[in-house]
């Protein structure tokens, strides 16, 4: 049996969604790209900072979740396993963030930027 009461984890868990919360805005903040567009190819290149922007702050706050969950699990193996998942989906994020500048640039070529 653990000997932190029940009412701290709830309290660390909130607390450890709020700094994923923070980091996430703070990435996106960190990435904002102009708002004027004057032709396809910088239309293109701010959608790239967009959404690689977009891709990597939600893959931190999903790291951040399943640190969380994994601190806080207890050894329980569901929750271990939420935290794997939650880690696993964290990964794929990153991947997904540094593929999004290939995809765009293929997307460029296509449209003729």
């Amino acid at each position: 049996m653990s000997t932190t009461p029940r009412i701290s984890r709830r309290v660390i868990a909130r607390a450890g969604v709020s700094a994923a919360a923070a980091t996430a805005l703070a990435t996106l903040g960190a990435a904002s790209p102009a708002l004027a567009a004057d032709d396809i190819p910088t239309v293109i290149s701010n959608l790239e900072n967009w959404l690689v922007g977009i891709l990597a702050g939600l893959a931190t706050l999903f790291l951040v979740i399943g640190g969380v969950r994994y601190v806080i699990s207890g050894g329980n193996p569901g929750e271990v396993e939420k935290a794997k998942s939650a880690f696993k989906s964290a990964a794929m994020g990153y991947c997904l963030a540094i593929l999004a500048p290939v995809v765009m640039t293929i997307l460029k070529s296509i449209v003729g930027g």
